[in-house]
């Protein structure tokens, strides 16, 4: 079995593949103080929520955004089930093809997405990842990765609103009834939700404007993806799972 690990900023996706069948799919809190140990404690719980053993699984990879938890989760990895994992790097293959300017910095999780996008999906494809930060990358008919764009994602810019303006509250992030608030929990979701769907739809009319032609798929992925999307005017197909199914291809690349 393929364990395969995602570290974002927010979260730590897990998925444990056996062959193509996705066994579990587990998500954990990001926390840059957690140890070593502490990781492979949470490793073995899951395993144990899933009644499986750990000591089954032959294989694991990891794609991360967060350098500094990086190794030690690798090492819980190692510790938990015996396997020496891979990561997504300059050294492994991708068979991406990057035309940005500095290729090098590509984030993992772009990468992964992409190779995931490619073999999934018409191409020309936008990809949209509504995590901690809201992405938005274009890969052409040939599957190469063109660039993007990067704004701060909805849950960082409601707590910089609500930490930073006293009388705004902490809310949910759900769509009200109308676009046009009449209180201040309703004015605040309109401004989330439907703000961040209109983002959407002109960020993806800007991207085709400047390509000079229309994208044959648009999927999204990322923990607030699938309440945005809905309220989007393009059809968006919601892939919850999308970067472990990145890390399973690129693993089945390098075997």
């Amino acid at each position: 079995m393929l364990l395969t690990i995602d570290i974002g900023n927010t979260n730590i996706t897990l998925g444990l593949y056996n062959g193509d069948e996705l066994r579990f799919v587990s998500r954990l809190a990001t926390q840059r103080v957690r140890t070593r140990d502490e990781y492979a404690f949470e490793l073995l719980n899951m395993f144990n929520l899933n009644s499986l053993d750990p000591q089954k699984c032959t294989a694991a990879i990891i794609s991360s955004v967060v350098p500094e938890i990086t190794r030690d989760i690798g090492s819980a990895v190692k510790l938990t089930t015996g396997c020496t994992p891979q990561y997504i790097d300059q050294n492994i293959r991708t068979d991406l093809k990057i035309a940005t300017d500095i290729p090098g910095q590509l984030g993992a999780d772009m990468v992964v997405g992409a190779v995931a996008a490619i073999e999934k999906y018409p191409l020309p494809c936008l990809v949209i990842d509504l995590g901690t930060a809201t992405k938005m990358f274009a890969l052409d008919a040939d599957g190469t990765f063109l660039g993007c764009t990067i704004a701060a994602g909805i849950g960082i810019s409601l707590n910089a609103l609500s930490s930073e303006a006293s009388q705004l509250p902490a809310i949910n992030i759900k769509a009200p009834a109308k676009t046009i608030g009449t209180e201040t929990i309703g004015c605040m979701q309109s401004g989330a939700v439907y703000g961040t769907a209109c983002m959407i739809d002109g960020m993806t009319d800007r991207f085709e404007n400047e390509l000079g032609y229309t994208f044959k798929s648009i999927v999204a992925t990322g923990g607030y993806a699938k309440p945005i999307i809905k309220h989007c005017k393009r059809e968006i197909i919601f892939d919850d799972n999308m970067l472990l199914e990145g890390l399973r291809s690129i693993y089945n690349k390098n075997k």
